[in-house]
């Protein structure tokens, strides 16, 4: 089964979309058991948003990558 089908983005979006998704959470959870339990929250709503994204198939961090870096056609998707 080829899964490039099913995952919007090019790899490079979708690998720079997972680790700064999970920055995000790995760092909350860390601030929230060092300094306050506050930084939860960032983890919790973190983790509403791809959720939701499952969905809605609107994620922010996607959409924010898409617009740094345009989708340009692969050599191969033009035959």
């Amino acid at each position: 089964m080829n899964t490039k089908s099913f995952r919007p983005g090019t790899d490079i979006e979708i690998r720079i979309h997972d680790g700064i998704v999970g920055a995000i959470i790995l760092l909350s959870v860390v601030l929230g058991m060092m300094v306050n339990p506050i930084w939860f929250w960032l983890a919790g709503l973190t983790a509403a948003v791809m959720f939701s994204s499952a969905f809605t198939g609107f994620c922010p961090v996607h959409y924010v990558l898409c617009k740094i870096y345009p989708i340009t056609p692969d050599k191969d998707s033009t035959s």
